[in-house]
């Protein structure tokens, strides 16, 4: 009785009207002495009866699936294997899987097995543009030849396959557009650190190790107090911190293409960054990676979809995250203007160093100096090469 009443739960709206109509009219053309209406009704009946048989009993199949990889570069190739096993004797009926690759369902037709036989099916997902493809989950498909029952089973989970924006090599970060970013040295003293800046008198709580032995001996033999030690100090030397804001706003990129060479742009400093083992911090859009590895970055980067986002808001979020930043990069669309992007620019410390990218393909490519910022336009990630070394721009 259980597996007939979860077959009745999988009634198509064809078959609920075809069940209907058939009781009406076997229980009407009894009421009114009407064979011929009697005999359709029957047949209806009779008919749903055979129908409901093809979708009572348990699946006799196990589904699995996976990708076969789980990250690429955008225009690479990735697909997905479908694997269906018969799981009891008997032979198990043709039928069909669906697996959802995002908004698209992809259909395998399986054949009938018998116990123990696979079907196995690779098959290949676009990975044309940059962004994260939902898989699964996988769903079998029973019913009737004529539709009036379609029971759907689910397998397995759903899982993402991370298409990563096209990035080029850069060379290192710390010479070109981008200066200082091998760490910089504050004017904020330290009893340990790797600048040295002077000596001054052991105080209580130094640490010993840290006294100048040469030194105090010769204060020593120079008629200084026997007991007076000098210890080294240092000046604090911090660590580089590069952030990375993206414009999400697509009404500042002139094509929305621009939009896609931008997220690019972003990907391939961030590489170059984590390479240099330089802190990173990226801010794209709607997508945020603090301390970002490289994969982290770039799965943060394929996430990333447009938002009508002032550039204000965008800095002034980054700023609030990243307060040690040392060195922002703003990468915009290019109908920013030198003022909006000085703008969003000043949200951030007047103390460290800040350049612009735009990106537009019409544009003339270049780059720009004005009071307090860098702006540099490129068409392509070509350009980004040449602006970074300092080079001249075809």
């Amino acid at each position: 009785m259980a597996a007939i009443a979860e077959a009745l739960r999988s009634v198509t709206p064809m078959g609920t009207v075809v069940a209907v109509g058939s009781v009406l009219a076997w229980v009407g053309g009894a009421v009114l002495g009407w064979v011929e209406l009697v005999v359709a009704g029957a047949a209806g009946v009779l008919a749903f009866a055979v129908c409901l048989g093809w979708a009572v009993g348990r699946n006799a199949l196990a589904v699995r699936f996976g990708l076969d990889r789980q990250r690429v570069v955008a225009g690479q190739p990735a697909g997905c294997v479908v694997e269906v096993a018969g799981t009891r004797t008997g032979r198990l009926l043709a039928l069909e899987l669906e697996l959802a690759v995002n908004d698209d369902v992809h259909v395998v037709e399986v054949p009938g097995l018998v116990a123990g036989q696979v079907h196995r099916e690779l098959f290949p997902i676009p990975t044309e543009k940059r962004g994260v493809i939902a898989v699964g989950p996988a769903v079998t498909v029973r019913g009737d030849p004529v539709g009036m029952l379609r029971r759907a089973v689910s397998w397995g989970q759903t899982q993402e396959l991370f298409v990563h924006p096209v990035t080029v090599p850069l060379g290192a970060l710390g010479a070109g557009m981008l200066r200082d970013l091998e760490g910089y040295t504050t004017t904020d003293l330290s009893t340990s650190d790797l600048a040295f800046h002077t000596l001054r008198e052991f105080a209580p709580g130094d640490d010993r190790r840290h006294i100048h032995w040469r030194s105090s001996a010769k204060m020593a033999s120079a008629g200084g107090d026997v007991g007076t030690f000098l210890v080294r100090q240092y000046l604090d030397t911090r660590r580089a911190r590069l952030v990375i804001a993206v414009d999400g706003d697509l009404a500042a990129y002139p094509d929305p293409a621009d939009f896609e060479t931008a997220i690019s742009v972003a990907g391939s400093l961030a590489l170059r960054a984590v390479q240099d083992e330089i802190d990173l911090t990226l801010f794209a859009a709607n997508q945020v990676v603090h301390d970002a590895t490289a994969q982290r970055a770039l799965d943060g980067l394929a996430r990333v979809t447009p938002v009508t986002m002032g550039l204000d808001d965008l800095t002034t979020r980054a700023a609030r995250l990243a307060p040690d930043a040392t060195v922002v990069v703003v990468v915009a669309g290019g109908e920013r203007s030198f003022a909006e992007l000085l703008r969003a620019c000043a949200q951030f410390p007047s103390d460290i160093r800040k350049a612009a990218i735009t990106v537009s393909a019409a544009a003339q490519a270049g780059i720009s100096s004005g009071t307090g910022l860098t702006v540099a336009a490129v068409r392509d990630l070509t350009d980004l090469r040449a602006v970074l070394d300092g080079g001249p721009l075809g």
